[in-house]
């Protein structure tokens, strides 16, 4: 026999950057409309001015499997809740860890606890329009993170965008314990770029930490001072250029059009 819920309904909000001004409405209004929260300490905080009076759960970074559990079994108990995640939930976030453990249980979309994901402003988004254009072309995104996804993996997908001329965007580019995976891409993509191909290093983008730094490949590894699980690297492509301190990729008007102003 099915097991039967109260009605309950679990949000899994992205909350962008951190500023509130880079919240979607949607963001807000379920935040508003929920009367628990759950989240990672520091996404929390992020939210802190807007959940005053809420029942609130907060996790370490490491917890994520317990994070999901507690959401869905409060949601299931009838509780109306938001999982935050700063970004998108849906990219590197715990929307998949969600849906994966819902799975697992044999839930039914249609009939089941209901869930919705409520999109938010990744890093890619916002931190590209700190540095100008980078993202005009194909681009491709990878995490150095190898807790989940072996080593070797992530080296062979570097190498696939490498090769295929991608603008390559970088999330969790290094931390305390990992250091040499991203010497390592650096390394690799010198087999395929020129050494003055650009490279922008972007730390707690729309943060009051924010730092941006314009550099190249070849001197990329004198800023690794800025590196870390906050910060995101975009690597330009063979077109990519540096004009005034900002990363241009041009999408190939000119071939085309005349750019030029009166």
């Amino acid at each position: 026999m099915k097991k039967k819920y109260l009605t309950g309904k679990l949000y899994i909000v992205g909350v962008g950057p951190g500023s509130h001004d880079h919240m979607t409405f949607r963001a807000k209004q379920v935040i508003e409309e929920s009367d628990t929260i759950v989240g990672y300490d520091t996404y929390v905080g992020l939210v802190e001015d807007m959940i005053q009076g809420k029942e609130i759960h907060r996790y370490a970074m490491t917890q994520e499997v317990e994070r999901a559990k507690q959401c869905i079994e409060l949601a299931q108990s009838g509780k109306i809740v938001s999982l935050v995640s700063s970004g998108d939930p849906g990219i590197y976030g715990m929307a998949g860890l969600i849906y994966e453990t819902l799975a697992e249980s044999g839930w039914d979309p249609k009939s089941g606890l209901e869930v919705e994901v409520i999109p938010g402003v990744s890093a890619l988004n916002s931190c590209a329009s700190l540095i100008g254009s980078p993202l005009m072309t194909d681009f491709a995104v990878v995490s150095m993170s190898d807790l989940l996804v072996p080593w070797e993996i992530i080296t062979k997908r570097v190498e696939a965008a490498a090769q295929g001329d991608y603008v390559i965007v970088i999330y969790n580019p290094s931390s305390k314990k990992r250091i040499h995976q991203l010497q390592d891409t650096r390394k690799l993509l010198l087999k395929y770029r020129k050494p003055n191909t650009p490279v922008a290093i972007i730390k707690g983008a729309y943060r009051e930490s924010q730092t941006v730094v314009i550099t190249d490949l070849e001197n990329m590894e004198a800023h690794a001072d800025k590196l870390g699980m906050i910060s995101t690297v975009i690597i330009g492509n063979s077109s990519t250029y540096n004009f005034r301190n900002l990363m241009i990729n041009p999408r190939g008007y000119t071939s085309k059009y005349n750019l030029q102003t009166n």
